[in-house]
């Protein structure tokens, strides 16, 4: 998930493209488990909030 927190903030990539290059399965169970982990959705946490 740190992974992903990076490529979130560094780069204007697809949340499909995040989650592939984390190694999850779907969209879906990328943004629940980073959601589980963080307290946002990946979204909100590319936008800073």
């Amino acid at each position: 998930m740190t992974t992903a927190g990076r490529l979130l903030r560094s780069r204007d990539l697809p949340l499909r493209a995040v989650a592939q290059r984390t190694g999850s399965t779907s969209e879906f169970a990328f943004a629940k488990a980073f959601k589980r982990e963080y307290g946002v959705a990946p979204g909100q946490y590319r936008k800073g909030a």
